[in-house]
């Protein structure tokens, strides 16, 4: 394993490591997380990682080529595709890119970031394909070539194919890790190879960071106060800031209607104090905005698919289980 790869910066401590894993813990004012790095064959690693924050500054700056394969599982992520302009990646999506602009920051606007990527140095990569697959037809090369020749990075939406390939990394059997590993990897070389980019990147819309700004002080806003409500018009207004816009690229940030994310943030402040508190329902449903404890039932059901009483009782009977077991 080269020290590049491992070697993310000074806000990535490498907590253990041998010759061909690394557990590395990421840390930021709002945050931390956690990357877990397998080396299975020279020049082929599978970093996992798990962020719980909002944000980080990348140190990241390899000495050497890369290609790299990211796929979200959970969460949404940020990124500068040029100076000032940013695309999000989803849940499901995947992310090619030569890291020529991983030196940056990082935003997770859930606050959170579940997923793996595949990295590749492409001339020992490609060593250790030819030692296993004399003819084996795809080039990491190749591929960088073909992915990253236009653009730094490349898009590719939540496919069937994809879906099947990644679902079976985050499980794998821990008594044959390192063959199946291989088999997966060359199962997405394979995908990649035969993959046709004559329409581009994927048509994931971007935005610039005047736009991108403006959407996270509506986030914050709407946060500050649960009890609080604002009409679209207002919120246009407060910003200055087109409707269509504001609509499209807080969507495009958090993955949901301005309305629909306020309604989860409510929902999950209401789950939080239900678990925490022995407030009434009628009074937790006045501290998310709710006037009508039923309209707020209704909506708590439909977010979390459970009434407030059950979702409480059932917590409570959590608690009460796990002292017995202690």
């Amino acid at each position: 394993m080269t020290k590049d790869m491992i070697n993310m910066g000074s806000n990535v401590e490498v907590i253990t490591g041998s010759d061909n894993t690394a557990v590395m813990q990421a840390r930021s004012a709002s945050g931390m997380g956690t990357m877990t790095l397998n080396e299975v064959l020279p020049g082929i690693q599978i970093i996992n990682s798990d962020f719980h924050m909002r944000e980080i500054k990348s140190e990241f700056v390899s000495k050497a080529e890369v290609f790299c394969v990211d796929h979200c599982r959970e969460g949404r992520i940020e990124q500068e595709i040029k100076p000032g302009v940013f695309r999000y990646a989803e849940a499901g999506d995947l992310r090619i890119d030569n890291r020529t602009r991983h030196n940056t920051d990082f935003y997770f606007p859930l606050s959170h970031y579940h997923g793996i990527s595949v990295g590749f140095e492409p001339a020992a990569a490609d060593a250790s394909l030819r030692k296993l697959f004399a003819d084996f037809p795809v080039s990491i090369t190749r591929l960088r070539q073909k992915f990253c020749s236009v653009s730094d990075c490349f898009f590719i939406r939540g496919e069937a194919d994809i879906e099947h390939i990644f679902s079976e990394l985050y499980n794998v059997p821990q008594n044959v890790k390192r063959h199946y590993l291989i088999i997966k990897i060359l199962e997405l070389l394979l995908y990649l190879g035969g993959l046709e980019t004559e329409n581009g990147s994927a048509q994931r819309p971007y935005f610039y960071k005047s736009q991108t700004e403006k959407v996270k002080a509506i986030h914050v806003l709407l946060s500050e106060d649960l009890r609080l409500r604002y009409t679209l018009d207002e919120l246009t207004q407060r910003f200055n800031m087109p409707l269509t816009r504001m609509k499209n690229c807080f969507k495009a940030v958090y993955g949901k209607s301005i309305y629909s994310h306020l309604r989860s943030l409510r929902m999950n402040r209401a789950a939080t104090l239900l678990r925490t508190t022995t407030m009434s329902i009628s009074k937790i449903a006045g501290e998310v905005g709710y006037d009508s404890p039923s309209k707020f039932s209704s909506a708590f059901k439909d977010e979390m698919h459970i009434l407030p009483l059950e979702y409480r009782n059932t917590r409570e009977d959590d608690d009460w289980e796990s002292k017995i077991k202690g």
